[in-house]
């Protein structure tokens, strides 16, 4: 059974209890241009995955059902028995395998940015990602991520934005975020995505290129019950890039 990290959490907000779960070398600030919304509607929890933020540092390489034991013991000690969830890129993985493993807890599901159903050549490319960065230094590999993340217009108009997430890659430990990146780009959810119970929104970016409207579009076909919807213009970043229009989303379908 996988041990779970007593990661760092945050609660604001009233009403129905919705979990966020960010992505690789993030934290929960991650969501703080979308929690001004959505705490008017919901109890938002935020935490820090394990290794990130002010969660602590697990002590060996760690899997999928580590961060789900993670996400379990966040809910245990926030007291709701049920609640909504929503993870982006690496957290749209989380959250799904949660509610694999506690379809009882889960009352709605985001999948935001993120990916299933990939290609042989789509493998080779998130991989090849991996590889470079285990060669050359994460931070020989950063501009890549800029040019995956975030467009050309906000790189320019936000490029505050843009540094502090850097900077979050950066200040996160390197071993933490292979791990975490090696997570993602090995995980694949389109086995098993056609047992999740719970209602689903699958969003993703117009131009997000790993987690392409394409396989968007294959998770929505396996789920059970799930709504799909396609952002335009905008890339992986979302929570950054998009922040009222993927609150405006979540909202309008957690409250449908």
């Amino acid at each position: 059974m996988a041990e779970a990290i007593a990661c760092n959490y945050s609660l604001e907000g009233s009403g129905p209890p919705l979990f966020l779960i960010h992505g690789i070398g993030a934290a929960q600030d991650a969501w703080r241009l979308m929690t001004p919304a959505l705490r008017e509607h919901f109890t938002v929890v935020t935490y820090d995955l394990r290794g990130h933020g002010a969660s602590p540092m697990p002590d060996a390489e760690f899997g999928l059902d580590e961060l789900v034991a993670d996400l379990e013991r966040v809910r245990e000690k926030t007291g709701f028995e049920r609640a909504h969830f929503a993870g982006h890129s690496l957290g749209g993985m989380i959250g799904p395998a949660y509610a694999l493993q506690h379809p009882e807890r889960v009352m709605s599901l985001g999948l935001l940015s993120t990916a299933a159903g990939r290609s042989d050549e789509d493998s080779r490319k998130v991989w090849a990602v991996v590889h470079a960065m285990e060669e050359k230094g994460i931070l020989e590999v950063l501009n890549t991520l800029v040019d995956r993340w975030f467009t050309d217009q906000f790189i320019d108009v936000h490029g505050d934005i843009v540094k502090r997430r850097l900077q979050q890659v950066v200040d996160t430990d390197p071993d933490i975020f292979m791990n975490v990146f090696r997570i993602y780009a090995g995980t694949e959810m389109l086995p098993w995505l056609h047992k999740i119970q719970a209602r689903c929104l699958v969003l993703t970016g117009e131009n997000d290129g790993g987690c392409n409207p394409r396989l968007n579009t294959l998770i929505d076909e396996a789920l059970r019950n799930s709504e799909l919807v396609i952002l335009p213009a905008v890339k992986h970043a979302i929570l950054l890039e998009a922040p009222d229009q993927v609150a405006s989303q979540m909202i309008r379908f957690i409250n449908g």
